[in-house]
């Protein structure tokens, strides 16, 4: 921004008589034009530059701050008003269906838009030719992509419409899980595309075409976005099967006597569904829950309708309702799958109410339908505001000239105190995964439920080392110890594996001294450590628990320099000569100092029991064998062993 837009800016504040402060005007000039981030540092570069007063350069600062605050707000609201209305904007344009091929336009429009992608389209199975025929296009250029006619099985739309199943691949022509032929590998060349990702339109259990996303260059879709447009691709089978009613219905009216009375009763179930579906969009956009779509449905069809989990909801009808994408009657009840790219996310129930009939069933179909989309939404901004408290604790954990005020700002945005008193606590799962894919789900679950727990508690987790760490208020008259053996068991049973917790002593300050937060991080990475090679898996400790090895654990104290001057000659040795002197002695004290029991401990000759013993006593002298000296390398061997997982 130019010395003239500044002075510019403030003259016109003046002019108008504008309630603020010189230092605010330049800001809300940016607001107003909607100006990058950069340039708000532009009026305070400009200020220091012409030698202002200090208090103006810092009521400038201020102003900047503010500013940008209030732009980062504008931003997500713009971007969430965007996203949700374009999933409702889609809901309420299939309940007015006028247009097949425009509705099936603005639900490629808006996936392509909410995806970010380069390319969205969406092809049609071909029953009499036996293949599948891109329909609509978003975003190509390649005439030849968008004529091309892919056969069963052939290419990632082939198979999807094949095998009914979401594919994606991150580079599409190094990808060897299906059947690449010359024209489709031409076209998806000519339009440059590199990873694809497809879902089926399914009408119960026939695929009736291929909704697709692509980007051209290299991307990993994540679950979240295979969800959304697997409901896109709901909502675009719906369309065509609402198209194919319709169809259907202009042609009885043509073969029945009772044209003008079947018309107007078409006409009215028509405009009762336009009705349910603006009610249930604007229910949505009001905010509105699951249990608002429920009650809103219940009026409308006379009865009580609830929303179940998927396993309180009878299990048969739900796979049914699922499967055929229709609700289905079960007794006196009806039951509706809610469910969102193969993921089954629970049901509506219409209890006592046998008698339904079809428009009324289409109608709890779609509140349905809207309720996946609900729920996918709250998903996403549950897992955003996780990711958001995990940032937060990584910069505390590696970023030690970090602002406190801003630290603290940002705290409070997540309901978390950093001046209050904290313990940092590290966990990890004790069973051993059976694979890399299970070991990364393992994972996952437990920074999930631990993200839950710090949401709870107002803490922050974070996913690191392999595990998760966690940093938690310290209640009055609470212990860290106390909340370890908690946490441990609050994880453990959410996960349902066993879940170890090591805890540091309480901190304080942490936005002050947010080095405190790394230290802390590292006693209780090495309590976690003490837990497990002490047998202890499972359970939750703190360093004070450990006794004397808990002050040696704690703190700055030079457990490898002890280590070192005590036995460190023979881990030397042991390492030059690849030899086994360390656990000979390890067996040694272990059998009572009794070379004919240690040798049974070793499965070797006594002969090379003492061999070993005499070597131990060349290296550390005579009397290593006294008491004072055998408790120190005792407390040595048992440091050593709990300060070696921690070196990786």
């Amino acid at each position: 921004m130019s010395r003239d837009h500044v002075q510019s800016a403030e003259r016109s504040a003046a002019a108008a008589g504008a309630p603020m402060s010189n230092a605010e005007a330049p800001f809300l000039e940016l607001l107003a034009r909607g100006a990058s981030a950069d340039a708000y540092e532009q009026p305070v570069l400009l200020a220091r530059a012409e030698g202002r007063p200090a208090e103006r350069i810092v009521a400038l600062e201020q102003a900047k701050l503010l500013a940008l605050r209030v732009r980062s707000e504008l931003e997500g609201r713009r971007r969430r008003e965007a996203e949700l209305s374009a999933l409702f904007e889609t809901a309420h344009d299939l309940a007015g269906l006028r247009d097949l091929d425009a509705v099936l336009q603005a639900i490629v429009q808006r996936a392509r838009s909410l995806l970010g992608t380069d390319v969205a389209y969406l092809s049609l199975n071909d029953p009499a030719r036996g293949d599948t025929y891109m329909r609509v296009t978003e975003g190509s250029v390649a005439a030849r992509f968008q004529q091309l006619r892919l056969g069963m099985g052939e290419g990632l739309g082939g198979l999807v419409a094949q095998t009914a199943r979401p594919y994606v691949t991150d580079d599409y022509f190094k990808d060897d899980r299906f059947q690449h032929t010359l024209t489709i590998d031409a076209g998806v060349r000519d339009e440059g595309l590199v990873a694809i990702l497809g879902v089926p339109l399914m009408l119960g259990h026939h695929v009736i075409g291929v909704l697709f996303a692509a980007d051209r260059r290299a991307r990993v879709f994540e679950r979240e976005q295979i969800a959304l447009l697997g409901s896109f691709a709901a909502l675009a089978a719906a369309a065509i099967d609402t198209a194919n009613l319709l169809t259907e219905t202009r042609s009885a009216l043509a073969d029945l006597e009772r044209a003008n009375e079947i018309i107007r009763d078409r006409s009215g179930v028509i405009e009762r569904a336009s009705d349910v579906h603006d009610r249930l969009a604007e229910l949505v956009l009001r905010g509105g829950g699951v249990h608002d779509v429920a009650a809103a449905v219940s009026e409308v069809l006379d009865g009580a309708v609830e929303f179940a989990d998927a396993t309180a909801a009878p299990a048969r009808a739900l796979e049914v309702s699922r499967a055929e994408g229709h609700a289905v009657r079960h007794d006196d009840d009806w039951i509706a799958a809610v469910a969102a790219g193969g993921e089954l996310l629970g049901a509506l129930v219409l209890r006592g109410h046998p008698g339904l009939d079809p428009v009324d069933q289409r109608t709890l179909e779609r509140a349905a339908m809207v309720t996946s989309l609900l729920l996918l939404a709250r998903r996403s901004a549950a897992e955003a505001e996780q990711r958001v408290r995990g940032e937060l604790l990584d910069d505390l954990l590696d970023a030690r000239d970090r602002d406190p005020r801003l630290l603290r700002e940002r705290a409070s945005r997540l309901d978390a105190d950093l001046d209050a008193t904290h313990v940092v606590l590290a966990a990890r799962l004790d069973a051993a995964p059976a694979d890399a894919d299970q070991e990364a789900d393992a994972r996952r679950r437990l920074w999930s439920a631990a993200s839950h727990l710090a949401a709870t508690r107002h803490g922050l987790a974070a996913a690191r080392d392999g595990g998760t760490v966690l940093l938690l208020p310290l209640e009055a008259g609470d212990t860290a110890t106390a909340l370890a053996r908690r946490t441990a068991r609050h994880l453990g049973t959410a996960v349902h594996e066993a879940v170890t917790v090591g805890a540091s002593a309480p901190v304080e300050g942490l936005a002050a001294h947010p080095d405190a937060v790394a230290a802390a991080y590292d006693e209780g990475r090495r309590c976690l450590d003490a837990l497990r090679l002490l047998g202890r898996a499972g359970d939750g400790a703190a360093a004070e628990d450990f006794g004397f090895l808990g002050l040696l654990l704690a703190g700055d104290r030079d457990i490898a320099g002890f280590v070192g001057r005590t036995i460190g000659q023979v881990v030397a040795y042991d390492e030059r000569r690849g030899t086994d002197l360390l656990h000979t002695l390890d067996a040694y004290f272990a059998c009572g100092m009794s070379p004919a029991r240690t040798k049974d401990e070793l499965h070797v000759h006594v002969n090379t029991v003492a061999q070993r013993l005499e070597r131990v006593g060349r290296l550390l002298g005579e009397d290593w064998q006294s008491p004072a000296r055998a408790l120190e390398i005792q407390l040595a061997l048992r440091l050593h062993r709990l300060s070696a997982p921690a070196q990786h």
